[in-house]
């Protein structure tokens, strides 16, 4: 089991700054798995994010919704949707009521890919955690926010 002290060689003023140390220490540790993870398929967090978000909707919707529903509010969603429609794995759709508005679908490329990596993800970060405290955690990141 990791120790934030023993880790970075630092001891803490308080509890909560520990805590709060703690908390972006782990996100950058999650962040560095990730990328790994996402990087033989060619895809980054954020663009695996969007195609997640295409699947569930299971059908075509706006930009503006993709952007509402990321995980990471990007600015750059827009740049990440353009490398995900050259790759092929998303589509847009314009809008025939509003050219204003585009639509982005998730292409049968994207689907694949999804399912590919579903089949590879093997390492849960969450594996050393049991079901009551993962809902512990979940509820205390909830109640910082």
């Amino acid at each position: 089991m990791g120790d934030l002290s023993k880790d970075i060689n630092s001891r803490f003023p308080s509890k909560k700054v520990k805590a709060l140390l703690n908390i972006i220490y782990t996100a950058n540790w999650i962040n560095n798995h990730q990328n790994t993870f996402f990087r033989p398929f060619g895809i980054s967090p954020q663009q695996f994010n969007i195609l997640r978000i295409l699947k569930g909707a299971n059908k075509p919707i706006k930009v503006q919704t993709i952007k509402e529903r990321m995980l990471e509010r990007s600015p750059n969603a827009t740049r990440l949707m353009d490398k995900l429609c050259d790759k092929q794995l998303i589509e847009r759709l314009s809008c025939p009521d509003d050219r204003r508005v585009v639509h982005i679908n998730i292409t049968e490329k994207g689907l694949a890919l999804l399912q590919e990596i579903s089949k590879n993800s093997k390492k849960d970060l969450l594996e050393n955690l049991t079901e009551t405290e993962a809902v512990q955690l979940s509820n205390l990141l909830d109640k910082m926010r």
